[in-house]
This record gives structure tokens, C-alpha cells and sequence, in this order.
């Protein structure tokens, strides 16, 4: 659980893992060490989700050799065909930090309700879980955002757990369709006022405040999109927190 039972979300816009000289094989990116670090936990207990991916089981082999030299427990909770724990509710108790992997952030919230995991992350996260994820994995705990579940497209999306009251946008300065998107869907009140996060940059939430930026990025950033009183949005730059491991 996290230090002094604190509830952390730690939202990543991209860059969770990066590639490695041996092929196939990735590595945990700094923002990784930052979520586990959050536990204060010697060796921590990381569980991890794809259900925004149809639980690939590819992606599950690679991250679990992704953290095979890391002090860390891995585990992971499948829904296709079923869950693959008797109390999925129990089993995320029992972890130290949670992560969701990107894919369809749509298929992925309509699971989690028919299973009842939204409400069993809502208990995690009060219990002092570490809730993390990157794309659809950090839109999921917002509101909602900007998605191409239905298609290449992006459409805004308000199906999120609404554990934090706001927006949120992702891959934000790698994906033209964004930023625009997220500020016409605020602008008309379509989504929440809310955070973005760029390439390499993750946004850290105590409780549902916002508490800094951290990139592995030095050019990344996160931001903050308000409504101004003129019918639009205002945009203000946040400077993160550079992470050296």
C-alpha cells in the first residue's frame, strides 16, 4: 500500500516502457520506478490489467519479462474468458501498485462494470492501492477524455470511473487530433475541465488533487484546460518534474 495511506493515481500520458537492444524485450521507463517507489514498499506487488487489449497474452509475457530484473512481485487479473481469480476484488487488496495497459479505454470500462471492477478500484484506491496506466489506462480514472475506440477518429468520451472529476488527455503531443479535440469537448462542456500529459510525462494525483507533473521526457510537459469566459478554453504549461532513473 502507498506511504501514510495515501490514495495515488498516477496517469501517463505515453512512454511507460521503452524498447531494448534485445529484440522483443522492453524496459520499465523511469515513470514505472516513480509509481513503484510511491508504495515505499523494499519489494512491492504490482499487479497488472490488459482488458483494454482483449487481455493479449503478448503484451502480458512482455511485461512480465519487462520487470524480470526489478525487485518486484508481478502478478496480473485477466477477464476473457473469466476472471481468472476467484475475488478480483481481494486479489487488487492485495497489490502494492496496479497497472493498466493502453488499447480500448470503451471496451474497457464497459468490462470492468460488468464484472463490478469499477467498484472494486474505487475500494483499492481508498485502501491505499497505487492506481497507474498509460493512454487508456490513465483516461480510465478521469471523467474521460479523447479516445479511438470507435475508430481512427477521435471521439470524446465521458464513460470514465470519474474517481478524479476531471478530463484528461493523452498522448498529447504525438497525436495532431488531441489537443484541438480536448479543447472543443471542454469548451462545450461535453468533458470537464481538466490535465493532458505529452509523450513521456505523467500526471500524479493525492486523493482526486493534482499534485505535479513527472516526465522521463526533457521536452515533455503536462497542462492544465480550463474554460475561459468566452465561450473557449484556456491552456496553461506545466513544467514536470524531471526524473533521472
Amino acid at each position: 500500500m502507498s506511504r501514510l495511506g495515501q490514495s495515488h493515481i498516477l496517469a501517463i500520458g505515453g512512454g511507460s516502457f521503452r524498447p531494448t537492444p534485445r529484440y522483443g524485450f522492453l524496459e520499465p521507463s523511469g515513470l514505472l520506478r516513480y509509481a513503484l517507489d510511491l508504495t515505499g514498499q523494499d519489494r512491492p506487488k504490482l499487479g497488472l490489467l490488459a482488458t483494454a487489449t482483449g487481455d493479449d497474452a503478448d503484451w502480458l509475457l512482455k511485461m512480465y519479462g519487462a520487470f524480470r530484473t526489478w525487485d518486484v512481485e508481478v502478478t496480473h487479473l485477466t477477464v476473457f474468458p473469466m476472471p481468472n481469480v476467484d475475488d478480483p476484488q481481494e486479489w487488487m487488496l492485495e497489490q502494492d501498485v496496479i497497472y493498466v495497459s493502453g488499447g480500448s479505454v470503451a471496451n474497457l470500462a464497459a468490462l470492468w462494470r460488468l464484472h463490478g471492477l469499477d467498484e472494486a478500484f474505487k475500494e483499492a484506491w481508498r485502501a491505499g492501492v497505487v492506481l497507474s496506466g498509460q493512454s487508456a489506462g490513465a483516461l480510465c480514472w478521469h471523467v474521460g477524455g479523447n479516445t479511438d475506440s470507435f475508430g481512427p477518429t477521435l471521439r470524446p468520451w465521458a464513460e470514465g470511473l470519474g474517481m478524479l472529476p476531471y478530463s484528461c488527455g493523452v498522448h498529447y503531443n504525438s497525436d495532431p487530433q488531441r489537443r484541438a479535440l480536448l479543447h472543443e469537448s471542454i469548451a462545450s462542456g461535453e468533458l470537464p475541465e481538466g490535465y493532458a500529459a505529452d509523450e513521456g510525462v505523467a500526471l500524479h494525483y493525492v486523493g482526486q488533487e493534482f499534485i505535479q507533473a513527472v516526465t522521463v521526457d526533457p521536452a515533455g510537459y503536462a497542462y492544465k484546460i480550463e474554460r475561459d469566459d468566452d465561450g473557449g478554453v484556456k491552456e496553461f504549461r506545466i513544467e514536470p518534474r524531471l526524473l533521472t532513473t
